[in-house]
Formats: C-alpha cells, structure tokens, sequence
C-alpha cells in the first residue's frame, strides 16, 4: 500500500508557492528571470516563477535545500512586501520543467490600474474563517475558475462561472452589485487557491465603491494546513497547477489526474466515461481534436506508457 501524507520524512521534495506585489523597477524585473533559471538549473529546481514590475508570483518543487535557495534569491531584492509562501511536500517532482519569465501583470486580470498594494481588501485568517463565513450578513465569492470550482469549493460560495480570471472583472460589473441588492449583506468575502487573484479581487472591488470587502489570509492552501479536518467547511480537493492536479484536505495529492489532451482535471468517475482514451481525449474534449491531433496525443502517450514501464516510480505524474 502507497503512503502519500504531507510528511517530509517519506515526500523528499518540497514545494513552495508565493507571491509579493511590490514595486520591481525595470532593471531588476528584465534581469531576474535568467538569474532564476540559472539558479534553477545548478539546483534541479523545477516549476514557474512570474516577474513583472507589480512584484514576483510563482511555484517552484525541489529539494528543501534548493527551495531554500531559491527564496533566499528572492529575499535579497528587499521586498517592500514579504514573500506570502505556502509549502507542501511531494513524493515526485511536481513540474516537468522550470520557467521564468517577465510578464505585465503577475497574476492576469487585464484591467489597468488595479494595484493592491493601494487598494485592497481585508484579511481574514484561516481560523477564522468558519466563523466569518457563517455570519449570514456575509456573501461568500469563489474567485476561481469553473474547473477548479467543480472540484472542490467552500460551502455555500458563490460560482462566478468565469473560465479564465480575466473574465472576473466583467461578471463583478454585471452580477455583483445585482445580488447584493437581492440580499442585502454587509461584507463580501473572497477567496482563490494562495490568496493572489483575491489580492487583486478585492482591490477591484474596493476601486468600484463596494466596501467591507475580505479575503482568506493564504488562500485555501493556508487554510487546508490550518484548519482541522473536522471543523473543515471546505468540500472537495484544491486544484493547483502542477503535476499533482489537486491536493485533499492534508495537502496530499488527491484522486483527480489531468487529461494530457485538454489539461481538465478528472475524478476517478470520469476516467471510466467510455469517451476517456488515456492521454488522448475525455468528456469534456472529445469532439474537440481533430484526428491529426488524436495521432500526435497517441504518440506521445506511447511514450509516456513506455518510460513508465522502463522506469517505476519516475518523477513524472502518470496519466491514470
């Protein structure tokens, strides 16, 4: 039987996901991203590191040694803001590679002028969350995307139905204002996977005239660490962008596999539809290819299927 928990001492490899919004000048935000790459390369650190000049976002799996020196990198830019980071553990490296790139916003919402180191909303720590939530003079905002949604939310949020966050700005100015005159409440809370997209959630808000606004302090990643599985609102798994897809309530690697075809998240259920053909399609994309890329998706399955069986137990995530 497989041991899979959130212990250092069996998952060798860790992973840390932060974020900082502050001020990067140019200089810093065009030379960073190679620096890091070196760094990533000498230390067999793997993941995504976004640089931009509203600050640094990123995730990053290695040893705790490499991760280690990879945020101590990250430190020496004093930071007006530190570094919000979460870690969790892994028995496989979660990345297949490492980027590092500048971008114009580090979490992309496409609305200019937001900055949440000006505006932004309340927050609220993991532990007292529940209680926040509960107060029916609070409404309860799920700020993510609907594929991650479906996987695992709070009880009783609200589903924006928003496929990518670019699309959150525009369901605020054409939904938000409209259910609170339907139920009036006095605070608005938000919530996302590491807290990042409400930094930015909330300063949108706070910048369109709705006040008491708030958001979880770390994100669900934060409160899954913090909160006692017991007194757990939280439903589901926590989708995150690697090769783990989704982590349960002990910040393991759950049930769900990515489909390699369309990158959805699929649950036990939904890899025995008799539409799912390992690597090559699912429910969700199969009248989505065309036959050519059904052949390539094939061929690159074939390899999959053919390390896996030279090398158990390599560190690429199988596709089940």
């Amino acid at each position: 039987m497989n041991k899979i928990i959130n212990d250092p001492d069996y998952n060798q490899l860790q992973v840390a996901a932060f974020y900082s919004f502050s001020p990067l000048n140019d200089e810093v935000a065009s030379s960073l991203p190679s620096q890091l790459a070196t760094l990533a390369e000498a230390y067999e650190i793997r993941g995504t590191v976004l640089v931009g000049a509203e600050g640094v976002n990123g995730t990053v799996c290695g040893s705790k040694e490499a991760v280690r020196t990879l945020l101590n990198k990250l430190d020496t830019l004093r930071l007006s803001n530190p570094l919000e980071i979460k870690f969790s553990w892994t028995s496989k490296q979660a990345f297949r590679r490492f980027k590092s790139r500048r971008k114009d916003e580090i979490v992309t919402m496409g609305i200019e002028g937001v900055d949440p180191i000006k505006s932004g909303g309340s927050y609220v720590e993991p532990l007292d969350w529940n209680e926040f939530i509960d107060d029916p003079d609070t409404i309860l905002i799920d700020t993510r995307n609907e594929y991650e949604i479906g996987i695992g939310t709070f009880d009783g949020a609200i589903n924006p139905h928003t496929d990518t966050f670019r699309e959150f700005p525009k369901w605020v100015d054409n939904n938000l204002r409209k259910l609170i005159e339907d139920k009036p409440v006095k605070r608005i809370a938000m919530f996302c996977t590491g807290g990042i997209r409400c930094e930015k959630a909330t300063s949108l808000l706070k910048d369109n005239g709705f006040s008491d606004v708030y958001h979880l302090h770390g994100g669900i990643l934060r409160y899954l660490e913090e909160v006692p599985e017991s007194k757990s609102r939280w439903n589901g798994e926590c989708f995150v962008f690697d090769q783990r897809v989704a982590l349960n309530h002990k910040l393991s690697p759950g049930i769900h596999r990515l489909c390699y075809a369309c990158g959805m998240p699929l649950s036990p259920s939904d890899r025995k539809e008799s539409t799912y053909v390992p690597g090559i399609q699912c429910h969700y994309c199969v009248n989505t290819f065309t036959d050519d890329d059904r052949e390539r998706f094939a061929e690159r399955q074939k390899h999959i299927d053919m390390l896996s069986a030279r090398l158990p137990g390599n560190t690429i995530w199988p596709n089940l």
